[in-house]
C-alpha cells in the first residue's frame, strides 16, 4: 500500500498538543477553585462541567456550532464574526471541549488527595493564596495532574464526532485522522485505515509510556 498523505497526522498533532496546553491549564486552574468552593451550586456547576464526557460528541459539537456558527447564538447577542466554524482553529475547540472533563477530574482527584492542613499551615506562616498553589498544591498535585494530561490528549487525539460537526472533513485542513480512518473505511480502503489506526494507537502508547517512565 502507497503511503497516504500525511496531513491527517499533522493536523492531529497539532489540534491535539495545542487542546492538551490550553486545557491543562484551564482545566487545572478550574480543578483548584472548585477544591476550595463550598457552596449548594456546585453540584450544579459540575454537572456542566462534566457534562461533555457524558453526552454524544455530535452533540457536543450541534451545541458548538449553534453557539459559534455564522449566524450563531453568540454572534447574535455579541456580534462575534469568529470565523471559527470549518478551520482547524474550530477542531481544537472541540477537543478542548470534550476531552476538558477529564482532565479537570483527574486535578480535582488529585487536590482532593492532599492534606488540607500542609496548606493550612502554609496559609498560617503568611504564604498568599498564588504561593500555596505554585509551590505546594500544584507540586503535590502534579502526579495525578499528569496523568489527567495524557488522558487529555489521548482523547483529544481521538475526537471525532464533535470535530465533523463543527470543522467538517476537509481534506489537508480540518481531517484528522480518526476522520480519515473512517472515511477511508468507507470508502472500502481498509489499508489505509489501518495504517492510520495503528498510527493513532503508537501515539498514544508512546505518551503513556514516556509518563510512566518520567513517574519512576
Amino acid at each position: 500500500m502507497l503511503i497516504p498523505d500525511l496531513s491527517p497526522l499533522w493536523i492531529s498533532l497539532k489540534v491535539s498538543v495545542l487542546a492538551t496546553i490550553i486545557t491543562f491549564g484551564l482545566g487545572t486552574i478550574v480543578a483548584y477553585k472548585m477544591y476550595h468552593y463550598r457552596s449548594k451550586a456546585r453540584s450544579i456547576i459540575e454537572g456542566f462541567l462534566i457534562a461533555p464526557l457524558i453526552l454524544p460528541p455530535t452533540v457536543v459539537g450541534f451545541v458548538l456550532l449553534i453557539l459559534l456558527g455564522k449566524n450563531g447564538v453568540l454572534g447574535q447577542i455579541f456580534g462575534w464574526n469568529l470565523g471559527l466554524v470549518f478551520t482547524w482553529y474550530a477542531a481544537v475547540l472541540a477537543a478542548i471541549v470534550v476531552s476538558f472533563p477529564l482532565m479537570y477530574r483527574a486535578a480535582l482527584g488529585a487536590f482532593e488527595q492532599i492534606d488540607s492542613l500542609l496548606l493550612d499551615v502554609a496559609r498560617l506562616d503568611g504564604a498568599s493564596d498564588r504561593a500555596v498553589f505554585w509551590y505546594i498544591a500544584l507540586p503535590l498535585a502534579m502526579p495525578g495532574i499528569l496523568a489527567g494530561t495524557v488522558l487529555t490528549f489521548a482523547r483529544a487525539l481521538g475526537e471525532f464526532g464533535a470535530t465533523l460537526m463543527i470543522a467538517g472533513n476537509i481534506p489537508g485542513q480540518t481531517q484528522t485522522m480518526p476522520m480519515a480512518i473512517y472515511f477511508a473505511v468507507e470508502a472500502g480502503a481498509i489499508g489505509e485505515g489501518w495504517f492510520w489506526t495503528i498510527i493513532v494507537i503508537c501515539i498514544s502508547l508512546v505518551g503513556i509510556i514516556a509518563v510512566n517512565t518520567w513517574k519512576v
